[in-house]
C-alpha cells in the first residue's frame, strides 16, 4: 500500500518548496504569485534572497490548516520537529543542526518582527497568520545567536482600521475539540486593535492501562487570549503593542523504554530485553497520572518611524514562561524505596494485575529489574518503589533591539543596530518518595510521603548585548552582492539553588554505607570539603559574518551562493551533573565489583561537565531559482555544506542515582546535503508540489565519546520529502469545493552519538553480584536497534466554502502509520525511552468570517 501511495503522489507531482496560489493572468494562462518576504530584514522579492526560503502564504496556511508548529514543519523539506516530553520542549532539525533540550532552540524564532528567545515561546497556538517564512542555514549575522540552523518568521496580519471578525469550532476523535475567534476594528482614524483568543482540548491518542484506561498520557488543554493596539501617528509612525497570556494543562514524560542487553535476552530467553524500538508495542502503566502545567506571558511593542531616506525601528519585549510537570519516576530509582510499604504492597498488587510481584538483582535496594515472568516493566511502572519525579523550568526575558536602515529601492541598501536581552531561568529536577496516594507538587520536600532523595536545582542568569550592520550593492543591473555582520556577546552565571543542610536517607553517595548525604552528588564528601557549591560564570563572545551573491542569468533563472558563521553561546548544566555521573555511572562501571567492563569492551565511558562549550558552525550555499511555463512551473535546488564545532547535544543518563540530563559537546560534525523543490500550476482549479532533501552527517570529533567518531549527526533525517495537491473547484459564482493532500516522508534517524557497536552498562556490576562471577556480560548493550525507521504520514482536508463560510473534513496520519516520535537512548543505562507519534485522527471544522 505504501509503494503504491508514493508511485501515486510522485506521478502527480514532482519536488515543492514555494508556495502555489494560481492568479489569473493575461491570455488566460495562470501563474503563480510573486511573493515578497522579509527573511533579511527588508521586504523583497522571494527570488532575489541569495538562500533558501520556503515561505507559506495565507492561502496555503489556510488550505493545510495550519495552526500549531507542527503543522508548518511538516511541509518544509529539511525541517523537522520532535514534539515530547512536555508541551514546552520542541526539538527543530534544520538541515542537521538541533536544538539541544534543556539549551536553547538553534534557530532564530521571529514573531511580527521581534526575536523571541524563550524555546518554550516557540510552540503554540498562532491565529490570524498571514505569512510563516523559514530561511535555512546560519543566520547569525542578520538574527544573531542561536541562528545558527536558521531562522522562522511568522508573521499575523496587522489590524488596519476595518471592522471583520473570525470563529471556528472543530471536533475530532479523542474527544478533541478546538475553538478560536477573533475580531478586529477601530477605536479612531488612527487607532486600530485586535482581540483574539484560542482554546483546545484533547485526550490524546493513547491511554493509561494501569488505571483503567485513563487519558493520562498525553491529554492537553489550553489556551490564549491575545490583544493586538497598533497606533498610527501621521503617514510616518507607526507603533505596534501586543499582550499574550495563555495557559496549558497536559500530559509530559509519555515514555516506554526498550531495553538493548542482547546476551542477557538469550541467555534467560527474554526477547523483550533486546528490541528493536521499531517493532515495541506500547502500553502505559505508571501509577502516578503525568500533569505538566505552562503559564505564559507576554507583552511586546514595536515602533516603526520611517523617514525620507531611512527607517528607524525599536522594540520592547517582555516574557514569562513559568513551566512544571510531575510524573512517575522511572525505574532507574532501582528500589531506593523497596523497604518502604507502600513499594511492598504495590508490588504485591501486581498479581492481580497480571504480573508478578518484581524481583531484586544483588541486595535491596540494588533494584527492582524484572517479574519472575521474564517481561522487563519498563521504565515507568505501576509501583510505587520508582518514586515520583517533577520538573521545573521557569524563565523570565527581557529584550530590546534599535535599528537603522535605508529606506528605498537604491543600488546599496545598508541596517545599523544593537541589541540587547536579559534572561533569568529556573531549573530543577527532583526525585522523590511516592507515598502511594496523589502526589503532592514540591521540587524539594523536606518531609511527608514525597520526601525529595535526589534534587538538582540551580538559576541561571544571561546578560547579552550585540551589534550588528548589513550592506548590499548592485553591482550591475544583474548582480547583487551583500554582506553582514554582527558581534555577540553573552555572560553567563548559574548559582544552586539546592539547600546544602537539607540529607536523604535513599541514595548513599559516598558509599560509606550511611543514608545520611546531602541530595545533591556535588556536595557528597568524595568531591567536596566545603559543603557548598560555588557559584560560576563565563563569558561567550563570537564575530558573526556572512556574504552572498545573487546573478540574475536571465529573465527566469536567479543563481546565488553564500557564506556564514553560527554560534550558540555555552552554559552551565545542573550544578552536580558531572559528579553524578562519575560517582555513579563511570566509577561504578569501571570498578563496582573490581573488573573494568568498560576497558574488556575498548569502549570509552562519557565525559560529563557541569560547563558545555559555546557551538560555532561554518556553512556553504549554492543554488538556483527559476521559472517555466510563463510562472506556470518553478524548480528550485540548492547544494550546502557545513562545518560544525562543539555541537551541543541532549544526552540523558539513568542510573543508581535516579536520572539526569544534561548538554554534552560533540566536538566537530560534518554536514552536507542537497534540496530540489518543484511546484506546478496545472490548471485554474489544480496545482502540486512536493520537497525533497537529502541531508548526511559524519561526527568527526567526540572528546565526550570518542568511540562514536563516524557516526551521524543526531536527531537528523537522513531525507525528507513533501508531496500533495491543492484542488479548488468552483460550483457556482458564490459556492466552491476544496481539497488538499499533504504527505510526508522521513528518513531514518539516529537520535543519540552512540549508534553502533556494544556498550557497557551499570547492569554488569549488578548482574555479576546478583547472578555470580561472569554474568557481567549480561549487561553488555547494544544500540543498534535504537534508529528509528523510515516513515511516512499523509493529511487530508476537502470541504466547501461559501461567501464567509466554510465547512472542513480532516484526517490526519489518514492511513495511520505507526511510528516514533523520539528515541531517547541511556547508554549506561543499557536502554531507551521511546515517545510514539501520533495516530489517526478524523474531524470536522466549521469557520465563520464577517
Amino acid at each position: 500500500m505504501k509503494r503504491n501511495l508514493l508511485t501515486g503522489l510522485l506521478s502527480g507531482a514532482s519536488l515543492f518548496a514555494l508556495p502555489h496560489v494560481p492568479v489569473m493572468a493575461q491570455e488566460g494562462a495562470i501563474q503563480f504569485e510573486e511573493i515578497t518576504v522579509t527573511a533579511r530584514r527588508r521586504s523583497e522579492s522571494l527570488t532575489d534572497v541569495p538562500g533558501t526560503v520556503t515561505a507559506l502564504t495565507s492561502s496555503t496556511l489556510e488550505s493545510a490548516g495550519v495552526e500549531r508548529a507542527a503543522d508548518f514543519i511538516k511541509l518544509i523539506p529539511g525541517v523537522t520537529l520532535v514534539d515530547a516530553a512536555e508541551v514546552g520542549d520542541t526539538q527543530v532539525n534544520i538541515r542537521g543542526i538541533n536544538g539541544a533540550r534543556d539549551a536553547e532552540n538553534s534557530f532564530a524564532f521571529i514573531l511580527d518582527g521581534i526575536l523571541y528567545t524563550n524555546p518554550a515561546a516557540f510552540n503554540r497556538e498562532y491565529t490570524n497568520l498571514s505569512q510563516i517564512e523559514v530561511f535555512k542555514g546560519p543566520q547569525g549575522a542578520i538574527y544573531g545567536r542561536n541562528a545558527a540552523a536558521g531562522a522562522i518568521i511568522v508573521n499575523t496580519e496587522m489590524p488596519d482600521g476595518d471592522s471583520s471578525g473570525m470563529a471556528q469550532v472543530s471536533y475530532a476523535e479523542d474527544d478533541t475539540f478546538t475553538a478560536k475567534a477573533s475580531y478586529t476594528g477601530a477605536l479612531g482614524d488612527n487607532t486600530f486593535f485586535r482581540i483574539s483568543g484560542d482554546w483546545r482540548k484533547s485526550d490524546g491518542y493513547y491511554r493509561n492501562r494501569y488505571l483503567g484506561g485513563a487519558a493520562t498520557v498525553d491529554q492537553f488543554e489550553g489556551g490564549n487570549v491575545n490583544a493586538r493596539l497598533v497606533n498610527k501617528f501621521g503617514d510616518n509612525a507607526t507603533l505596534d503593542t501586543k499582550v499574550r497570556y495563555g495557559e496549558v494543562e497536559g500530559g509530559a514524560i509519555g515514555f516506554n523504554s526498550t531495553f538493548n542487553l542482547p546476551v542477557f535476552a538469550e541467555a534467560t530467553n527474554t526477547p523483550n530485553a533486546f528490541q528493536d524500538v521499531n517493532d515495541f508495542a506500547f502500553v502505559f502503566d505508571a501509577n502516578v497520572p503525568s500533569n505538566n502545567n505552562q503559564k505564559s506571558f507576554e507583552a511586546s511593542t514595536k515602533l516603526v518611524y520611517d523617514m525620507d531616506t531611512t527607517s528607524l525601528t525599536a522594540w520592547v519585549l517582555y516574557s514569562d514562561i513559568k513551566n512544571d510537570l510531575i510524573s512517575d519516576g522511572t525505574s532507574a530509582a532501582f528500589g531506593f524505596y523497596a523497604p518502604d510499604a507502600a513499594c511492598q504492597e504495590s508490588a504485591a498488587a501486581l498479581t492481580g494485575y497480571g504480573l508478578l510481584a518484581p524481583q531484586f538483582i544483588g541486595q535491596t535496594p540494588n533494584g527492582v529489574i524484572f517479574d519472575p515472568n521474564g517481561s522487563f516493566l519498563g521504565a515507568y511502572t505501576p509501583t510505587t518503589c520508582d518514586g515520583i519525579q517533577e520538573q521545573l523550568r521557569n524563565q523570565k526575558d527581557l529584550s530590546a533591539e534599535l535599528r537603522l536602515e535605508s529606506a528605498g529601492d537604491g543600488p546599496i541598501k545598508w541596517m545599523v543596530g544593537t541589541y540587547f536581552l536579559t534572561i533569568d531561568r529556573e531549573v530543577g529536577v527532583s526525585l522523590n518518595r511516592d507515598g502511594g496516594d496523589a502526589p503532592l507538587r514540591g521540587l524539594y520536600q523536606a518531609s511527608g510521603p514525597n520526601r525529595t532523595a535526589a534534587l538538582v536545582h540551580d538559576n541561571f542568569d544571561s546578560n547579552v548585548w550585540a551589534v550588528f550592520g548589513q550592506f548590499s550593492y548592485d553591482l550591475n543591473e544583474r548582480t547583487e552582492f551583500s554582506a553582514a555582520l554582527r558581534y555577540d556577546n553573552e555572560k553567563r552565571k548559574v548559582s544552586s539553588l539546592v539547600p546544602f543542610d537539607a540529607r536523604q536517607d535513599v541514595i548513599d553517595l559516598n558509599f560509606d554505607g550511611v543514608f545520611d548525604d546531602p541530595l545533591n552528588p556535588a556536595l557528597s564528601s568524595l568531591i567536596n570539603t566545603t559543603g557548598v557549591i560555588p557559584d560560576a560564570e563565563e563569558t561567550y563572545t563570537e564575530l558573526q559574518p556572512k556574504l552572498s551573491l545573487t546573478y540574475d542569468a536571465t529573465d527566469d533563472l536567479t543563481l546565488f551562493a553564500s557564506w556564514g558563521v553560527g554560534f550558540k553561546a555555552g552554559g552551565f548544566n545542573n550544578s552536580g551533573s558531572a559528579a553524578t555521573v562519575n560517582i555513579f555511572n563511570n566509577s561504578f562501571i569501571n570498578g563496582g565489583v573490581g573488573i573494568n567492563f568498560a576497558d574488556e569492551l575498548g569502549v570509552d565511558l562519557p565525559v560529563v561537565s557541569d560547563q558545555y562549550d559555546e557551538e560555532t558552525s561554518s556553512a556553504f550555499e549554492a543554488g538556483f531559482k527559476t521559472n517555466f511555463l510563463d510562472g506556470r512551473l518553478r524548480v528550485n535546488g540548492t547544494g550546502y555544506y557545513t562545518k560544525v564545532s562543539d555541537m551541543q547535544f541532549f544526552e540523558f543518563f539513568v542510573g543508581s542515582f535516579g536520572l539526569l540530563r544534561v548538554v554534552s559537546n560533540i566536538d566537530k560534525v560534518d554536514i552536507y546535503g542537497a534540496e530540489l523543490d518543484i511546484s506546478y500550476s496545472v490548471n485554474e482549479y489544480l496545482s502540486v508540489y512536493a520537497a525533497g532533501n537529502v541531508t548526511e552527517s559524519e561526527i568527526k570529533e567526540n572528546g565526550a565519546r570518542p568511540d562514536t567518531v563516524g557516526n551521524k549527526s543526531p536527531y537528523t533525517a537522513s531525507y525528507t520529502l513533501n508531496a500533495g495537491f491543492d484542488v479548488n473547484v468552483p460550483f457556482t459564482d458564490t459556492l466552491s469545493g476544496f481539497a488538499r493532500v499533504d504527505t510526508q516522508f522521513v528518513g531514518p534517524t539516529w537520535f543519540h552519538t552512540v549508534q553502533e557497536g556494544q556498550r557497557s552498562t551499570i547492569f554488569q556490576p549488578l548482574f555479576e553480584t546478583g547472578f555470580g562471577a561472569g554474568a557481567g556480560a549480561f549487561g553488555i548493550a547494544d544500540y543498534s536497534v535504537s534508529r528509528r525507521d523510515a516513515y511516512q504520514t499523509v493529511d487530508l482536508r476537502l470541504g466547501i466554502e461559501g461567501e464567509g463560510w466554510r465547512v472542513t473534513g480532516f484526517v490526519t496520519n489518514l492511513f495511520d502509520t505507526d511510528y516514533l516520535e523520539e528515541v531517547i537512548p541511556a547508554p549506561e543505562f543499557g536502554g531507551s525511552f521511546d515517545y510514539p507519534g501520533t495516530r489517526r485522527r478524523i474531524g470536522v471544522e466549521l469557520n465563520y468570517r464577517f
